[in-house]
């Protein structure tokens, strides 16, 4: 008797690691307030962009106002979300010879330092991509009904978020310098693991640092 509980004790196989980092990945909201702040100055900038005419008869006050959601959104997303959110940074720099470098970084997974969290990525990178086109939408709209004296703060949400969208996407790929192939394989990718329920996936491990 005591012979066959060891052998049945013996088959059975716990990993106690796997359940807690499923759990934590499952988790709701890690960053509540990194994940607000990434949705509350671009969404400001839309709302107060189309709402602009019942806020205020100004159009300076109302192209700064929007101006200023934009670079808050832009510098908060490229500096602070997409480090807690989802672990990558990138940034750009220029060298002695006036050359541009893309640098890329993902932050190490470890035990005591988790990836993000599904519903953080996802919630971060339906944001990226969901906002630079509702700008192309107000670009297109802007230009056919004649309203020219906000094409310029259009072009300006667009080179705003459309930035951090390259420039995320390329970090999430590795720094894969063939954007039409990096955006389709993403783009491909983001839709297949949406309709999974599993989206983020860890791509990049490791503290790694990619230069372009």
């Amino acid at each position: 008797m005591k012979q066959a509980l060891v052998d049945d004790t013996e088959d059975v196989s716990l990993d106690f690691g796997n359940e807690e980092e499923l759990a934590f990945r499952k988790a709701k909201i890690r960053h509540p307030l990194a994940t607000f702040f990434h949705l509350f100055f671009r969404v400001s900038a839309t709302v107060t962009y189309v709402c602009c005419d019942w806020f205020s008869r100004s159009f300076v006050g109302c192209f700064v106002t929007v101006l200023l959601l934009l670079s808050f959104d832009f510098w908060s997303v490229k500096n602070v979300t997409g480090r807690l959110m989802v672990g990558l940074r990138w940034w750009n720099q220029i060298d002695e010879d006036g050359k541009s470098h893309w640098i890329f970084e993902a932050r190490k997974v470890t035990p005591n330092n988790m990836a993000a969290t599904e519903a953080e990525a996802r919630i971060f990178w339906l944001g990226l991509v969901i906002c630079p086109m509702i700008w192309i939408v107000f670009f297109f709209s802007t230009l056919f009904s004649l309203k020219l004296k906000w094409l310029a703060l259009v072009i300006a949400g667009i080179s705003l978020q459309a930035a951090n969208l390259y420039g995320y996407i390329l970090c999430k790929m590795g720094g894969e310098s063939d954007i039409s192939k990096v955006t389709a394989s993403f783009l491909s990718q983001t839709v297949f693991q949406t309709a999974c329920s599993d989206f983020q996936k860890p791509g990049l491990e490791g503290l790694e640092i990619h230069q372009h």
